[in-house]
């Protein structure tokens, strides 16, 4: 009889049994404990203890966000609904896989959903808001968070409020989670070509086109995120309407969309998915406009779970989406791996037909974390693989401990230190850096490495 905390959803648990059922037996069971034991260690003191209750704002709710490399608190201290509703992720799986005495996790869990109703709803129009200041009021400027709506942010509302409601059963959390999957359907879904509009203005017209002239109308950072938030609403209210076509559908446009043939993720799409492109322009072009076409090895290795994810959920047969997703991680590995220290780069350029040229050659935290946690579940369903899955986990983890990790003052640094020593002195939170790719690494790095 197997037990499972429900930190790891039921698809995820379907993806670890077929995972686990081909792991190497040439590795002793002991140093696999002993490695998700030390993982476990450092989500405790090096996360969690310097996050919470620090993060907590009991005066105003939610969180507080914005701090130095000291834990110093900085301001402005606005609230941004992406890193918002992470913690809420975060603080319900901990809370059912490491519950504390004094219920910490699970109070600061609910304290979370409480001000996601009350300052991100938008009473009025309906959707979510973007950015609140500190006091759950909506700024009244029109800059890229205040002045629209984004499918981003409502995917991760979603995922915070449903993984609540898995853990605790509070059907106040999963109403709104319902709600927000489909006002955000009613508005942004794209019923001719498939997939979400990215940016809406207040009242959810969707920007069809590119937004404010700089960003495209559909992009693969939003689409992988509603995917995972699809699939953790579809775990526990598969009756949602639309919600198992819009999952599928998304799934097949991840998969045979998005993904180049050589593994790589696309990153902005017109309406009609035809990719943004600067692969024939001058490399200064090229670099100038990096955010919207490169190569991001995390997101890579990262979307590679998340389908798979996906599939299982929806009771798809995993080879399809497995296939593609050893052929994302094996392109990361093949030219964003740095061999010599760990980790992998954060992006370069499509050359020719077969090769990256590095063009950020920092390592970001998150990325980091991702690939840990993806690097165990591809040793797991190929051990004998010559690119040594679990040699390159192992290696993760050792980057992350000496070069992300705090050992100092607590957290991870924004970046590796080894490329990035001035990281050192950055903040340890911002409106986009919480606590959600490291503790979900750890957690579900663990729990694979355990079963």
């Amino acid at each position: 009889m197997i037990s499972f905390s429900r930190s790891v959803t039921l698809g995820t648990f379907l993806l670890v049994v077929l995972l686990v059922g081909c792991s190497s037996e040439s590795e002793p069971k002991s140093n696999r404990r002993a490695f998700a034991d030390t993982l476990r260690q450092s989500l405790q003191q090096d996360l969690l203890d310097p996050w919470y209750p620090r993060a907590i704002d009991s005066t105003h709710g939610g969180y507080r966000s914005h701090f130095a490399h000291d834990w110093t608190p900085l301001e402005p201290q606005n609230k941004f609904i992406v890193t918002q509703a992470r913690h809420v992720w975060t603080l319900s799986q901990v809370h059912d896989a490491m519950p504390r005495d004094d219920s910490l996790y699970l109070r600061a869990a609910r304290h979370g959903v409480d001000f996601l109703q009350t300052a991100f709803w938008d009473e009025t129009r309906g959707g979510i808001h973007s950015l609140v200041n500190r006091a759950g009021e909506v700024q009244a400027d029109s800059n890229s968070f205040t002045g629209i709506k984004t499918a981003y942010g409502h995917a991760f509302i979603i995922y915070g409020l449903t993984s609540h409601y898995a853990v605790t059963g509070d059907t106040t959390a999963l109403n709104l989670a319902q709600r927000t999957f489909e006002w955000l359907d009613n508005h942004a879904h794209d019923d001719e070509y498939g997939g979400y509009f990215q940016s809406m203005r207040p009242d959810g017209t969707p920007y069809t086109d590119w937004y404010d002239d700089s960003t495209p109308p559909k992009d693969q950072n939003s689409t992988i995120h509603l995917l995972e938030a699809f699939t953790a609403l579809y775990e526990v209210a598969p009756e949602t309407p639309h919600l198992r076509d819009r999952l599928e559908e998304l799934l097949v446009l991840t998969r045979d969309t998005m993904v180049r043939d050589r593994g790589s993720l696309r990153r902005f799409f017109e309406r009609d998915w035809t990719p943004v492109s600067y692969r024939d322009s001058s490399f200064a072009v090229r670099d100038e406009n990096y955010y919207l076409d490169h190569v991001s090895f995390g997101h890579d290795v990262e979307t590679a779970f998340l389908m798979l994810e996906a599939a299982n959920a929806l009771g798809k047969d995993p080879a399809p989406t497995l296939r593609v997703g050893k052929r994302m991680v094996d392109h990361a590995l093949e030219y964003g791996w740095d061999e010599e220290e760990g980790g992998v780069h954060d992006g370069g350029f499509v050359m020719g037909a077969d090769s990256v040229q590095i063009a950020r050659s920092t390592k970001s935290w998150w990325a980091q974390a991702e690939a840990l946690h993806t690097f165990l579940l591809m040793e797991n369903r190929f051990p004998q693989d010559p690119r040594d899955y679990g040699g390159k986990a192992r290696k993760t983890w050792q980057y992350i401990d000496q070069y992300l990790v705090d050992h100092e003052h607590g957290g991870w640094y924004v970046s590796g230190l080894d490329e990035s020593p001035d990281a050192r002195t950055e903040p340890k939170g911002t409106i986009w850096k919480g606590t959600y790719h490291n503790a979900r690494a750890l957690l579900k790095s663990a729990d694979v490495l355990a079963r």
